[in-house]
């Protein structure tokens, strides 16, 4: 594997991170997964130790480096250390990255530092019962009241559902006359008429609390529109590329995980007087994982600089997500079968890993809109061969 490229301040950082991880995270995991939610002092204790919203500038607490790769440490640390649950990233790199693009200075000033701080924990609020990835089939609607909006709807499947303090909803405010008219706001914990359903039960990532979200005519203040009245969908698709990018990350470090969790299960196991992994079809198993492994990793790397030189494109952010979701779930149905029927066991952490990687096929865009992305622009007129790529 070719050597990657981070700085000696960002080896530092992994490390210091890595020593968080291990001592106020993994430690309550366990606890967090029963009760269905982790607690708000995680966020607290993050935002202190300077690990949320890194990229946030000094005035506002943070360290004032936009680098992603501060980013990609921290997803890859908490996936090793088996804290999947803990999903600092979503605060961190998803939705507040919102208030730095759209937000006025003022809404800047009263929000990102207790955001870095972990005083406010984040959330946003897209997807509805019969509006997943057709955002624009949405049906929550915010109505200009002169000197107020009033936001009426729903909201399902919504990560830090419970836990959110704010939560930048997308809602149609001209519906009648411009169904594409989608804007974006800031709804604040406690707004009369804002109500959480319960905590849902879901497959795998059980510490991560999702909830719905009702809004039942919810008054918001004309200071708390995000960005553009109407120009919510293209503010939306602006962030996609990194989400995907994130969500790219987030599943090849742990399918780099569940694959060191087989490796070693594979020297430990024996069967008919020989360790598990002197059988050939283990090792070829194993061999074909492990090439796919490290070229994907090369060009999730070189994603991530084309991000930082703002040059991801939304076609290459979805042929990460794509393919690394689809080898991360590969990877772990093959560690299940290796590790046999302990595989199926709870207490072996390959079986977390299986039922929580399932949905990074489904968030951040399903796998067949990003094969639906790809095949656009191969059939564009934009489209260049490969061999006439670098004329």
């Amino acid at each position: 594997m070719f050597k990657r490229d981070f700085t000696e301040e960002q080896g530092m950082f992994r490390h210091a991170y890595r020593k968080f991880l291990h001592q106020e995270i993994q430690p309550h995991m366990e606890q967090w997964r029963e009760q269905g939610i982790v607690d708000r002092e995680a966020f607290l204790k993050a935002g202190a130790n300077g690990f949320l919203c890194t990229w946030a500038d000094e005035a506002f607490g943070g360290l004032g480096d936009p680098d992603f790769r501060f980013e990609q440490i921290m997803i890859e640390e908490t996936q090793y250390a088996l804290c999947a649950d803990w999903y600092s990233t979503l605060h961190s790199r998803l939705v507040a990255p919102y208030l730095k693009r759209f937000g006025t200075p003022e809404q800047q000033q009263r929000f990102l530092p207790k955001c870095v701080s972990g005083d406010t924990i984040l959330a946003v609020a897209m997807t509805e019962a019969d509006a997943g990835s057709d955002l624009a089939g949405m049906r929550s609607t915010a109505i200009d009241q002169g000197d107020h909006y009033l936001l009426n709807g729903s909201k399902t499947y919504i990560s830090n559902g419970i836990n959110a303090d704010l939560v930048i909803v997308a809602a149609k405010t001209d519906p009648l006359n411009n169904p594409r008219a989608v804007s974006l706001f800031l709804v604040e914990r406690g707004m009369a008429g804002f109500e959480r359903g319960a905590n849902l039960k879901k497959m795998g990532k059980k510490g991560q609390d999702t909830a719905e979200l009702f809004f039942a005519d919810v008054k918001i203040p004309k200071e708390n529109l995000l960005g553009v009245e109407g120009k919510g969908l293209s503010q939306l698709m602006e962030a996609l590329a990194e989400e995907r990018l994130i969500s790219a990350v987030e599943a090849l470090a742990a399918a780099q995980k569940a694959f060191d969790i087989t490796v070693e299960f594979t020297q430990q196991r024996k069967l008919f007087q020989k360790q598990l992994c002197d059988f050939q079809n283990t090792q070829f198993q194993l061999a074909d994982l492990r090439a796919q492994l490290d070229m994907q990793q090369v060009f999730i790397d070189q994603c991530v600089k084309a991000v930082n030189a703002d040059q991801l494109t939304a076609v290459d952010a979805a042929k990460a997500k794509y393919l690394t979701t689809e080898l991360l779930c590969k990877v772990v149905d093959e560690g299940v079968q290796l590790h046999g029927g302990a595989g199926y066991m709870d207490e072996y952490p390959i079986s977390r890993m299986y039922t929580d990687a399932r949905v990074t096929r489904i968030y951040a865009g399903t796998s067949e809109i990003m094969k639906l992305l790809i095949s656009r622009d191969i059939y564009s007129g934009d489209y260049c061969p490969f061999i006439d790529r670098d004329l």
